[in-house]
C-alpha cells in the first residue's frame, strides 16, 4: 500500500510540475511528503493524497495569449455587435456573405473537376460572355442573402435590375455585389474574388430609369434605393480566392483581414487595422491599351518607367483581376488604375459593385480612390451599371496621377 501511495504521490507531483510549465500563471506547489505510513493511509481513506499541491495565480493581468487562441470572423462580428458598432441584423448579413464566399471558394477550387470552366453560352447585361462560374456564383450569393432574411434588395453585376428579395421588404439592408470578379482567369487558375457593399435604404436618391420603360414600380423603387454614393456605405469587403482564401472587410472602423482555415472551415483573423503604405513603387495598369489612352496618362506612365535620380523605375504588376491587383496594392503600396480610353469612354469598372466598395476599403486603410479628378465615394450614381475610371492605392501615388490628369 505504501508503495502504491508513493507512486500516486509521485504522479500527482509530476502532473503539477507538467501543468506549471504550460500554464499562463506562475504555479507555486506546496507539497508535504513526511507523513508516516499509517497517517498516509488515513489521508487516502479520507480522500486526501500523499502530496498536497496548491496553485497560486500571480497577476492575472500578465496572462499571455495562448498559441491556440484564435479569433474567427463570427467572434469578431459578435464583438462589434456588443460594442454597438453594428447591429444584429448587419451581423447576420455579413455572416451570410462569408458563407457565400466559402461556397464559391470551394466551387473555384473544383472548377475543372466539376466542369465549371469555360463559357456558359449567355451574355450578361454588360454585353460580356458569362462564364459558367459567373452564373453559379451569382446564384450562390443571391441564395445566401435571401436566406438571411435581413436583406430587402440585392443588386448584382450579373443582373439587369436589382431584385426585391421579398415583396414585404422584411430586411433593411441593400447589398450590391460582383459575385466573381476576374472570372476570365478561372480556366488558368489565376486569382479571382468576390466584392460586396452594404447600404441602408435611401428614398431620396434619384435614378435615371428612362432607358428601360418596361420596369414596373417595384423595380423602379429598387433602382432608386440602390443608386447611392459610396459615402453611404455601411460596410464593404472582398474575398480573394487564391493560394489562400482571404476575406477583407471594413465596417467603417478600419480594415481587417481573415484567412480561411481549411482545418475547420472558419475565417480566422490574420491582420488587424491594415494600413496601406503612403507611397509605393508598383503600378498596375493594363498597358496593352496604352495607345488608346489620353496623352496626359501616357506621360504619367512614361515617367513611372524613367529611372530618374534614384536609378530605379517603378515596377509593373498586373494580374487582370481587380481583387488580386487591389489586395497586393493594399499590402505593398503603389497604384492600381483602370482608365477610360477611346474604346471605353467611361472605363470598364462598375461604380456600385467594384469602385465604391474598393474605395471605401482603401480609405479606411489610409489610401485614396479617385476617377482621376473626383473622389470616388462622392460620385452620385445615375444608373445601376454605371462605369467610371478608377485609380486607387497609396495617397501620394493617386495624388501624383491626379496632377498629371489635371
Amino acid at each position: 500500500m505504501a508503495a502504491s501511495t508513493a507512486t500516486a504521490s509521485h504522479l500527482i507531483f509530476s502532473s503539477s510540475q507538467s501543468i506549471s510549465r504550460f500554464s499562463p500563471f506562475q504555479t507555486l506547489a506546496s507539497c508535504s511528503s513526511r507523513t508516516s505510513g499509517g497517517a498516509r493511509r488515513r489521508q487516502l481513506a479520507a480522500g486526501g493524497g500523499g502530496v498536497r499541491c496548491m496553485a497560486v495565480a500571480e497577476g492575472a493581468a500578465t496572462r499571455r495569449k495562448s498559441g491556440y487562441e484564435i479569433e474567427t470572423l463570427t467572434n469578431w462580428l459578435l464583438k462589434q455587435e456588443q460594442a454597438g458598432t453594428i447591429d444584429a441584423e448587419l451581423t447576420i448579413v455579413l455572416s451570410s456573405i462569408s458563407m457565400a464566399c466559402k461556397q464559391i471558394a470551394s466551387l473555384v477550387q473544383r472548377a475543372s473537376i466539376s466542369n465549371l470552366t469555360g463559357v456558359q453560352g449567355a451574355v450578361n447585361v454588360q454585353g460580356e460572355d458569362q462564364k459558367k462560374l459567373d452564373v453559379v456564383s451569382n446564384e450562390v450569393f443571391s441564395n445566401c442573402l435571401r436566406s438571411s432574411g435581413r436583406t430587402g434588395i440585392i443588386a448584382s453585376e450579373e443582373e439587369d435590375v436589382p431584385v426585391a428579395v421579398e415583396e414585404s421588404y422584411s430586411g433593411n439592408y441593400i447589398v450590391v455585389f460582383d459575385p466573381l470578379d476576374g472570372s476570365s482567369n478561372i480556366d488558368a487558375a489565376v486569382s479571382t474574388g468576390s466584392i460586396f457593399g452594404i447600404y441602408s435604404p435611401n428614398d431620396e436618391c434619384l435614378a435615371d430609369t428612362e432607358a428601360d420603360s418596361t420596369l414596373d414600380s417595384i423595380h423602379q423603387r429598387c433602382v432608386v434605393n440602390v443608386c447611392q454614393p459610396g459615402n453611404n456605405l455601411l460596410a464593404a469587403g472582398y474575398c480573394m480566392y487564391s493560394s489562400s482564401v482571404i476575406f477583407v472587410i471594413t465596417i467603417g472602423k478600419g480594415v481587417y483581414a481573415f484567412t480561411l482555415d481549411p482545418m475547420f472551415g472558419e475565417f480566422v483573423l490574420t491582420q488587424e487595422n491594415v494600413q496601406i503604405p503612403k507611397a509605393g513603387k508598383i503600378y498596375s495598369f493594363n498597358e496593352g491599351n496604352y495607345q488608346m489612352w489620353d496623352d496626359k496618362l501616357k506621360k504619367y506612365i512614361d515617367d513611372l518607367k524613367d529611372p530618374g535620380p534614384s536609378g530605379k523605375p517603378y515596377s509593373s504588376r498586373y494580374i487582370g483581376s481587380l481583387v488580386g491587383d487591389f489586395h497586393r496594392t493594399l499590402l505593398y503600396g503603389g497604384i492600381y488604375g483602370y482608365p477610360r480610353d477611346t474604346k471605353s469612354k467611361n472605363g470598364k469598372l462598375r461604380l456600385l459593385y467594384e469602385c465604391a466598395p474598393m474605395s471605401f476599403i482603401v480609405e479606411q486603410a489610409g489610401g485614396k480612390g479617385s476617377d482621376g479628378h473626383t473622389r470616388v465615394l462622392d460620385i452620385q450614381p445615375t444608373e445601376i451599371h454605371q462605369r467610371v475610371p478608377l485609380y486607387i492605392g497609396s495617397v501620394e501615388e493617386v495624388e501624383k496621377l491626379e496632377k498629371y490628369l489635371a
